[in-house]
């Protein structure tokens, strides 16, 4: 395998499922490929033809939440993270949810819970989902100075 092999990243959406000053985490389960027992945000494989809409068909498989019950908030930079051998372009996303008591987890989580953003760091989770969540803040500001 060549270095180019190697080091290309595997893209993957993260969308952050808000409600007032909480977050939604949720921990992946043991039948999923990847961090079993994790906390994570709502996550999959990049497969649909633009990240946004991975991310909403995410949210809608994983939560039951539709597209109506989410308000697009902020959409940050791609993030490359390297876990060992494996490297991930995450894309950030963030998302306000109408509907919080509809949410519905499906096969991949075991468990959810709504936390305030100061509280992510005394979870375990995936590599790097407090910068994935830092860059959806500094995007959802970004877009509020225009």
């Amino acid at each position: 395998m060549t270095n180019e092999q190697e080091i290309r990243p595997i893209p993957v959406v993260t969308a952050f499922l808000r409600r007032d000053d909480r977050i939604l985490l949720v921990r992946r389960s043991g039948q999923v490929g990847s961090y079993r027992g994790l906390w994570a945000g709502i996550s999959g494989y990049l497969e649909d033809e633009t990240p946004l809409a991975q991310a909403l068909r995410e949210v809608r498989e994983e939560t039951g939440l539709q597209v109506d019950d989410v308000v697009l908030r902020a959409v940050a930079d791609p993030l490359l993270v390297v876990d060992g051998d494996r490297h991930w372009l995450v894309h950030p996303f963030l998302f306000d949810v109408l509907k919080p008591d509809v949410i519905r987890l499906d096969w991949e989580h075991v468990e959810m819970v709504w936390i305030r953003p100061k509280e992510l760091p005394a979870y375990a989770t995936v590599p790097a989902l407090l910068e994935a969540w830092e860059a959806t803040m500094r995007a959802e500001k970004d877009s509020a100075h225009r």
